[in-house]
């Protein structure tokens, strides 16, 4: 796996154990259209988004409070011509304590600029992170995919 990945972070108030909370409702911050465990070592969860992306996750380790790392297992971008990019990447959350605040470092490992999607991956993932994961952490409510329908 290449050393190259993308990488943001965020800062909260609230403890670690809400922050990790938060991560692991994927549904809550990331898509309503996910199916599958998404808190516990070794879960699989399924991730859609219309006709667009695809993707299967596997939860390869876990430790409350402090990290979670997803392994991609299967995906597919209807609109890139290398539709499996993110096959064998990792996507990490790292929560610390600091200063008497909450951070988490998001790493999605694997995911580089010589990819075809990363502009547009990279992009998503900063919505998702600093708007919509931030928001479930701080207000409650992310703002997710909303199922097809």
């Amino acid at each position: 796996m290449s050393q190259q990945s993308f990488t943001t972070a965020i800062v909260v108030e609230q403890s670690p154990e809400e922050v990790f909370r938060a991560v692991t409702d994927v549904a809550g911050w990331w898509s309503e259209e996910v199916t599958g465990g998404t808190s516990r070592l070794n879960d699989v969860f399924d991730y859609h988004f219309k006709d667009v992306h695809r993707c299967q996750m596997r939860l390869t380790e876990v430790v409350p409070g402090q990290k979670l790392v997803w392994q991609v297992l299967s995906n597919y971008f209807n609109f890139e011509p290398h539709k499996n990019e993110w096959e064998n990447t990792e996507v990490i959350f790292e929560i610390s304590r600091m200063d008497g605040q909450t951070h988490l470092q998001f790493t999605h490992s694997g995911l580089q600029p010589a990819l075809g999607c990363y502009e547009v991956c990279s992009n998503a993932w900063t919505f998702y992170i600093a708007e919509s994961l931030y928001k479930l952490i701080t207000t409650g409510k992310g703002e997710p995919n909303a199922k097809e329908g």
